[in-house]
């Protein structure tokens, strides 16, 4: 009906249905078609027709001055959400942990604004129980499933917890899991429960932690220091890994991959902005070593 209403709406400002066919363009037929299925729709003739074109019936008048205004603001935010979706200009909202959007992700934020100079970032870090639909965000990466039917969620790969030390702490080398268990620790808060893999094989170590912190950073620097081993991210200690700040701690021994997700709410339909945004992500992740690609 709400077609239909917008081809009436025409066909009364031109004044004529071949006008208003012309303008649509559509065919004639299918114009004078949709204004009768709108008429029996409504109970009542729109038009007066003659030879002399089309004029408003009261019915028609009434029913023009009651829908015109919302069917041009209608059309008007159509074409500008169109607009919207459709371009590589304009604003893109992007939700990610602090731990994997600051740091891991620094060169894919380099290399995605030099790709794409029209598109205005604007990067939201924060807990992994932030609210996605709240901060009305296009796209989210998410580290862990999430329960929430409201929204669209891709799973593209998984990072795994690795324990490791300070390189020059030698004291911090532990021969097996008992000795873990003795020397100091330092804990993320979201990794504070060690639940530790190899193979087929599986310990939870529930020892008390020297040192906690519900930041990764914080975490991460206190590690530096030497002062104590701790359960981290792959993706947060590669670069000290490699460089030999950092050294692997039982390296037969990993924490649970943690899943990471890419969501995007299920009624919001994802801009071209935000397609370009998964597409670059997942071709930078796909040539990282700490990060297990699934897709």
């Amino acid at each position: 009906m709400l077609d239909n209403l917008r081809i009436f709406v025409v066909a009364a400002e031109q004044q004529s249905l071949s006008k208003a066919a012309e303008h649509l363009g559509m065919t004639l037929a299918t114009v004078s078609r949709r204004v009768h299925e709108l008429e029996q729709k409504l109970g009542c003739e729109l038009f007066h027709r003659s030879n002399k074109g089309l004029t408003l019936t009261p019915a028609g008048i009434a029913y023009y001055d009651e829908s015109a205004g919302y069917i041009h603001e209608l059309g008007l935010r159509l074409s500008n959400l169109e607009d919207s979706l459709n371009s590589l200009e304009g604003e893109l909202r992007v939700m990610a942990p602090t731990n994997i959007g600051s740091g891991p992700l620094d060169a894919f934020w380099k290399s995605f604004i030099a790709n794409n100079s029209g598109i205005s970032l604007n990067v939201i870090l924060g807990d992994p129980s932030d609210d996605v639909i709240s901060h009305q965000v296009d796209i989210a990466i998410r580290s862990g499933p999430q329960q929430n039917s409201s929204l669209i969620q891709k799973k593209i790969g998984t990072i795994t917890p690795v324990l490791v030390a300070a390189a020059n702490a030698r004291e911090l080398e532990p021969e097996d899991l008992n000795d873990l268990e003795a020397l100091p620790s330092i804990a993320a808060q979201l990794f504070s429960d060690w639940h530790l893999i190899k193979g087929n094989e599986t310990y939870r170590c529930h020892k008390k932690h020297n040192h906690i912190s519900n930041d990764m950073n914080v975490s991460l620097n206190l590690v530096k220091a030497g002062a104590g081993i701790a359960l981290l991210p792959l993706s947060m200690v590669h670069a000290e890994l490699e460089n030999g700040e950092l050294r692997r701690v039982l390296p037969s021994w990993s924490g649970v991959p943690r899943e990471i997700c890419l969501l995007w709410p299920n009624q919001r339909t994802l801009s071209v902005r935000a397609v370009r945004f998964r597409d670059e992500l997942i071709g930078y992740l796909r040539n990282q070593q700490w990060f297990n690609m699934v897709i």
